[in-house]
């Protein structure tokens, strides 16, 4: 019992070697702390993956990609083979820490392909994003024209302005993504680290009478203002879209806050009556406030 103690205690000394030779993006030396750890013991089970990684490292490069196809050839094998091994031969930790390396270094390959709607989730944004670089995501999305008007950019940026600066300097931008593409603003809200954002996010999926979708989403906006009527400034800042029904009751509803805090009682009533015409769901959520 105590040589198999000390057996298992050099073999976890001997990955940790190679592991601490692929952090230090050394891929000789990682290669010679494996093939001690398969002398010691050719059926360890870390030593495939762990061997893997090593050849990603003798094969990384910085050549630029030449096309869409090749960026997501790479990204595949990142995701679908690369970061399971990752996980399997250092541990999760190690693992995200080092595929965050990895996902930096194609989005640095990614930055001069141009964004193509016929590629629309590939473009270096969202490889910044992967790789938790916030400014560079949100500077590569700065370099798309029109990226507001666009659901993949804005939701990019969405995402990365999230982590820069918060949620109350960016409830308009959230607004414009919801209106623009409310499946995108789904997955924001899933990754973003927002107590807030999430809270309200539930509320409204419990208590909004819609279709029961992902499409609900347009709603949200318009609806966080009978939960939260003190966001009415920030909402705001939302620029014109394309002046949809969701869009019109979100308008409607920050007039309606207004006309409520001047006693404009006959305007109120107007508005209210607009309110429920563009959606029955959205009033009864308000009304049940008053």
């Amino acid at each position: 019992m105590q040589f198999d103690f000390f057996n298992d205690n050099q073999a976890v000394v001997l990955r940790n070697d190679v592991i601490f030779a692929l952090e230090k993006f050394d891929a000789p030396a990682a290669q010679q702390a494996c093939e001690t750890l398969t002398r010691h013991d050719p059926y360890d089970v870390a030593a495939v993956p762990l061997l893997l990684l090593i050849v990603t490292l003798f094969e990384s490069t910085t050549i630029p990609f030449q096309s869409h196809t090749d960026m997501r050839a790479a990204c595949l094998e990142l995701q679908r083979k690369i970061t399971p091994a990752a996980i399997a031969g250092m541990g999760p930790a190690a693992a995200n820490a080092w595929l965050n390396t990895r996902w930096q270094a194609l989005a640095a390959r990614a930055v001069a392909l141009p964004y193509h709607t016929g590629h629309p989730d590939e473009h270096a944004a969202p490889l910044w994003l992967q790789a938790r670089q916030w400014q560079a995501a949100a500077d590569a999305v700065a370099q798309i024209a029109s990226w507001r008007r666009i659901p993949a950019p804005l939701s990019w940026m969405l995402h990365a302005r999230l982590q820069l600066q918060g949620l109350q300097a960016n409830w308009g931008l959230l607004a414009e993504l919801a209106w623009l593409a409310p499946q995108r603003l789904e997955n924001v809200v899933q990754q973003a680290a927002e107590p807030i954002l999430q809270a309200l996010a539930r509320k409204f999926e419990e208590g909004f009478e819609g279709a029961g979708d992902t499409d609900d989403l347009v709603w949200f906006p318009a609806w966080v203002l009978t939960d939260r009527p003190t966001l009415a400034p920030a909402l705001t800042q939302a620029q014109a879209s394309q002046h949809t029904q969701p869009e019109q009751a979100m308008r409607v509803m920050i007039e309606l806050l207004g006309l409520e805090r001047q006693g404009r009682q006959r305007d109120v009533l107007a508005h209210r009556k607009t309110l429920r015409g563009l959606n029955d769901a959205l009033y009864a959520a308000y009304m049940a406030t008053r």
